[in-house]
């Protein structure tokens, strides 16, 4: 009774009429529909306001766990949440996976954030492994359903989350990458029809999909999943949709970067040959002609004029990124970008690179230069090390003369898993400095 008096009492602090989120600092709550209607201000510090929303989660209505899970996104994109996790981050995954399975689409959106934050919060490690395992099949069951757009978008988000920090061996990241392709390419069976993808959707599902194929080496795929990717993605530099176009461009260009095009390309259909040596020829042919076609689309998205009710935002964007990819082709080199945060340059050098940074910053928001200033797994990726280093919160885990040390949520293994493939991508890039060029002129 204790414990549902005081999940109803929080609870009731957390259900308002008022849409405008908890303020994630020192938060400002109404006691709203208490006795005489009296609404009274309190001030609670960020655990307090976490155990509530933790509480208010339990609650049956869905508003009230709506607007518990938006303060816990507040909360968490404010500054990394380290003790709490640490303690209840069993219970925060297992009600956030409740939410999922029966909440409606602003909820299962709100709930997936969350996990990817409680993933990103913890690094890797056996509590990433735990939120990735725990999770894969809810979120698979909630994609299969074919709910809405923004529930869809939020769902392959989160998968892409913890499979890039919790994904230790590349079969792991491989199920969810398939995962994300069936929504693509949905399975039918006897007398089943269903909606056919909408282009937003895609476009989520191929930026997933190359984030998460940024931290496996591509030569550890297996090959029958992903025969025909390459050709599929060309197809899709044609659609009328832009956003569609550069999603699927980098996705190319990544496959490039990470010379495995073979694995991608279908080569199987034109291995006919009873000989090795005409299977070779064949491969090498089929490659470099779609390799020659992927180079014509890209010449011209690169200097596309526009149409009729074009955003010119979006044109411009695509023209630049085009002309990128098309410089990748031809040279060799990826492009370069550097961005401030804190007075110190986070700098990319490769497409891997560059995808990375694009779908963390999507995914934090507002929460994206805390992260980049605290989160040390976020360094380790970027190999990133922020000009003044913030407490994190460390010193209030100290009590009295007890000195606990904080030891970081990576682990030397993790940390150096992190780093290999990016500095993988920076020598094959120079290793193929020209190649491409060489490739594409001998056409």
């Amino acid at each position: 009774m204790g414990k549902r008096s005081s999940r109803k009492k929080n609870a009731a602090m957390l259900d308002s009429d008022d849409t405008d989120s908890l303020s994630s600092s020192t938060s400002s709550m109404r006691l709203d529909n208490m006795a005489d209607s009296v609404i009274e201000e309190v001030e609670v510090d960020k655990d307090t306001l976490l155990d509530q929303c933790l509480d208010a989660l339990y609650e049956k209505r869905g508003s009230t766990r709506e607007k518990a899970l938006a303060s816990i996104i507040e909360t968490f994109n404010s500054s990394l949440q380290h003790e709490f996790v640490e303690k209840k981050y069993v219970t925060l995954l297992r009600q956030c996976l409740n939410s999922i399975k029966k909440g409606s689409a602003r909820e299962v959106a709100l709930a997936s954030h969350v996990i990817g934050l409680l993933a990103l919060t913890t690094g890797p490690g056996k509590k990433a492994q735990e939120i990735l395992e725990e999770s894969v099949s809810p979120i698979s069951d909630a994609l299969r359903t074919r709910p809405e757009t923004s529930k869809i978008s939020s769902l392959l988000e989160c998968l892409a989350i913890i499979t890039f920090v919790g994904g230790e061996e590349p079969e792991q990241t491989e199920k969810s990458m398939q995962i994300m392709w069936q929504v693509a390419h949905p399975k039918l069976g006897p007398n089943v029809a269903t909606a056919k993808p909408s282009p937003a959707m895609i476009t989520m599902v191929v930026s997933a999909w190359s984030f998460l194929l940024t931290t496996v080496d591509g030569w550890a795929l297996n090959p029958k999943s992903w025969q025909e990717s390459v050709s599929y993605f060309a197809t899709l530099l044609d659609k009328d949709d832009r956003l569609l176009r550069i999603a699927a461009g980098e996705a190319l260009a990544l496959i490039f970067e990470i010379w495995s095009l073979e694995k991608f390309c279908g080569e199987s259909k034109v291995l006919d040959s009873s000989t090795d040596e005409g299977n070779d020829s064949r491969k090498l042919l089929h490659i470099h002609g779609l390799r020659n076609k992927v180079l014509k689309q890209v010449r011209s998205l690169s200097t596309e004029a526009g149409g009729k009710g074009s955003a010119k935002k979006d044109l411009n964007s695509q023209r630049n990124t085009f002309r990128d990819i098309l410089d990748f082709l031809e040279d060799g080199y990826a492009p370069e970008n550097s961005m401030k945060i804190g007075g110190e340059s986070l700098n990319t050098s490769t497409w891997a690179q560059m995808i990375q940074l694009n779908f963390l910053k999507h995914f934090l928001g507002g929460g994206f230069v805390k992260h980049m200033q605290e989160n040390e797994f976020l360094h380790d990726v970027f190999g990133f090390i922020p000009k003044k280093k913030l407490l994190s919160g460390i010193e209030h885990r100290m009590s009295g003369s007890e000195k606990r040390m904080y030891k970081s949520p990576n682990s030397a293994l993790n940390k150096a898993r992190t780093q290999l493939l990016n500095k993988q991508r920076m020598l094959a890039q120079d290793k193929n400095a020209g190649h491409f060029a060489v490739g594409f002129a001998d056409g």
